[in-house]
């Protein structure tokens, strides 16, 4: 039987914490025997849990033996990791146990340096500080997890069952796996990343920045057929000298920042309206329906009417 520990820091998140427990103890192989068992590990045997705190059965020698070893998210992914959590984990790498991550769970492996020069993902809101903490991991925000065969990352909350699904497909093959996602109330594989949760905010410009004017005019007029040209003249300088400014103040292009805009108002139109897909694309400023709905599957993920169905509240 394939074990599973799960390791309980200080801080756990119980929503990352309960979900391989639950995923994995009502998964069945064909026979009907039990697919995983279940170790609940820690440092200590009280861990702090937010609203109450718990007990786990095992210490960090529950880590040893164990197949798969999960990492739950914590409240403060900024917290230092205990020098006896990083070398048990470390341990387990070099033995050739499997370890994955839930949420903020990657800030952990990333501070063992198992994560160094590979792709990882965790919750969207913190990946920038993920990014900015560790340059050697290479983020990516928009997907709900990321298999590198013996280390495995995973996004926030719901996404830990994405990844422990994927574990069981990985282990017990498709029909175990759909047959836990059944009893889940989940699909096996669900459409788009973590893209489609994220709202995409403008880049920031500095305070009193002299492109405040002509971002306020762009914001009014997404709907217009603009080019970098137009931007320009109202902007009262060059191309060449607009986009400099661009790089500098935002981080992006004119036509990238103005791209951003228009989808999230597209996202805002499509929660909170019932107008047609075409016509919020026209609302927007995109020539044709196929560009609108390109584009915006490109920066969330997933087509307008999924985005629909997902987010709005009718």
């Amino acid at each position: 039987m394939h074990t599973i520990a799960v390791l309980a820091l200080d801080g756990v998140i119980p929503f990352d914490l309960s979900t391989p427990i639950e995923t994995f103890t009502r998964t069945r192989l064909p026979d009907g025997r039990p697919g995983y068992q279940i170790r609940v590990c820690a440092e200590h045997p009280e861990i702090d849990a937010g609203a109450f705190t718990l007990r786990a059965p095992w210490g960090l020698d529950g880590l040893k033996g164990a197949d798969t070893i999960i990492v739950p998210g914590t409240a403060d992914p900024a917290a230092p990791l205990a020098p006896a959590v990083r070398d048990a984990l470390l341990a387990a790498a070099a033995y050739g146990t499997r370890i994955a991550s839930i949420c903020t769970g990657t800030f952990t492996l990333a501070a063992t340096g198992l994560l160094d020069g590979l792709r990882a993902t965790t919750h969207w809101i913190a990946a920038g500080l993920l990014a900015a903490t560790y340059p050697d991991i290479e983020v990516d925000p928009d997907v709900l997890y990321v298999d590198n065969g013996q280390i495995l990352t995973s996004a926030g909350a719901a996404a830990g069952l994405d990844l422990c699904l994927h574990l069981i497909r990985r282990d017990c093959g498709s029909a175990v796996a759909a047959h836990a996602a059944r009893l889940s109330v989940m699909p096996l594989e669900r459409e788009g990343g973590q893209a489609q949760f994220i709202v995409h905010d403008y880049a920031p410009t500095p305070q009193g920045s002299v492109l405040d004017p002509v971002l306020a005019w762009l914001q009014d007029n997404l709907a217009a057929d603009l080019t970098l040209a137009d931007i320009a003249a109202k902007a009262g300088t060059s191309t060449r000298t607009l986009i400099r400014r661009f790089r500098d103040q935002t981080g992006t292009t004119p036509l990238q920042w103005l791209h951003r805009a228009r989808i999230r108002q597209a996202q805002h139109l499509l929660e909170t309206t019932q107008h047609p897909v075409e016509r919020i694309g026209a609302q927007v400023g995109f020539g044709s329906p196929t560009a609108f709905r390109d584009r915006f599957k490109r920066t969330t993920g997933v087509s307008p009417h999924t985005y629909r169905r997902t987010f709005s509240g009718s």
